[in-house]
């Protein structure tokens, strides 16, 4: 009896979980759609909801600060049970995590840290990538000149991606292998702006340029078409396995893209916001580490791990599905496995 009455609360125990599951709403402020990647990141968002009963309510800043706070007010007012926020600005979107914070509304900082300790920062380790961008470049051209087409100054993570791609390119600079001619922030990421960037770049240094190291994919498109205005082809580095990136580094014109598999991601934060809607302290959260902030505060955090992919090892985003083959080698002939 004793057994069948411990039986029945916990299967009580379990119906009454999987209903306050049911209950649960979780609101996603994205920064913007601009780029490919965040359609995959939301895929994934959505359906680690759905898998656990939970609503997914969103809205899109349209790369506006002002914008995405009236928007998270906006959730908030919705009866949102948890918060991811992918930030446009990470310092203006602040005063939305302290109305957060007053509703007891958890806040997961979504792939871009927000300076603020009671946010949960989810990320990939972005220094890491920015050394995986370096390397991969750098084996390439192990001299030469360098243009560092950087993200937004608005993002945090254009600086850590930057801290790590100097500390790889740091022993050859000081050996005179290589030289830095150039430098640039990307206003929002877009790729006009980098390709505008990189042109100045290039007609101040009469287009004695060897490498490009570009922070993501975008800034990378930007960079090698004005690269190719100048008909000239150089080793460049991007991350977000963008397909077009792809395409273009099974073509020969792009060396890396540092792969960050944004369903993973995607999948991460859902389970994240769902806990801690649930109860959950920061600190309690599976494989959380302590992340120290530029600005000195200590948040609890999950990083990721990053992937390279470089024209030697592109079978591996076909076989994830992450990409078709089809799509990969579209207009590329006699290129590196699978599209040879």
């Amino acid at each position: 009896m004793h057994k069948s009455i411990l039986a029945a609360v916990a299967l009580t125990a379990g119906f009454a979980a999987t209903s306050a599951m049911a209950e649960m709403k979780v609101g996603v402020s994205w920064s913007n759609f601009q780029e490919e990647r965040w359609k995959t990141d939301e895929a994934a968002i959505k359906a680690a909801l759905e898998a656990a009963g939970a609503t997914y309510v969103s809205a899109d800043a349209q790369s506006s600060s002002a914008k995405q706070l009236s928007d998270i007010e906006s959730l908030l007012g919705q009866g949102v049970n948890a918060l991811i926020v992918l930030a446009q600005d990470t310092q203006a979107v602040i005063p939305a995590v302290q109305a957060a914070a007053d509703q007891g509304i958890p806040v997961v900082a979504y792939d871009r840290l927000i300076e603020d300790p009671r946010a949960f920062y989810l990320t990939f380790d972005n220094v890491e990538v920015g050394r995986m961008q370096a390397r991969e470049v750098l084996k390439v051209a192990p001299k030469g000149n360098y243009v560092m087409i950087k993200g937004s100054n608005t993002d945090p993570n254009a600086d850590f991606l930057r801290g790590g791609q100097q500390e790889v390119l740091q022993p050859a600079i000081d050996k005179g292998d290589i030289k830095i001619v150039g430098e640039a922030y990307t206003d929002g990421w877009l790729p006009a702006n980098a390709q505008k960037n990189m042109e100045q770049i290039l007609t101040q240094n009469d287009n004695k340029v060897d490498a490009v190291v570009a922070s993501n994919d975008g800034t990378a498109g930007g960079a090698i078409a004005a690269l190719a205005a100048q008909g000239m082809v150089v080793p460049v580095s991007g991350q977000d396995a963008d397909k077009a990136a792809l395409n273009r580094i099974a073509a020969g014109t792009q060396t890396v893209s540092v792969w960050k598999d944004s369903r993973d991601l995607g999948k991460n934060a859902a389970e994240i916001a769902l806990a801690l809607a649930g109860g959950k302290k920061n600190t309690e959260i599976d494989k959380v580490q302590t992340f120290k902030t530029p600005g000195g505060n200590d948040m609890s955090a999950v990083l990721l791990t990053p992937v390279p992919i470089t024209k030697d090892n592109l079978g591996l985003v076909v076989d994830a599905g992450w990409i078709t083959k089809e799509e990969l080698c579209q207009g590329v002939t006699g290129g590196p496995a699978p599209c040879n």
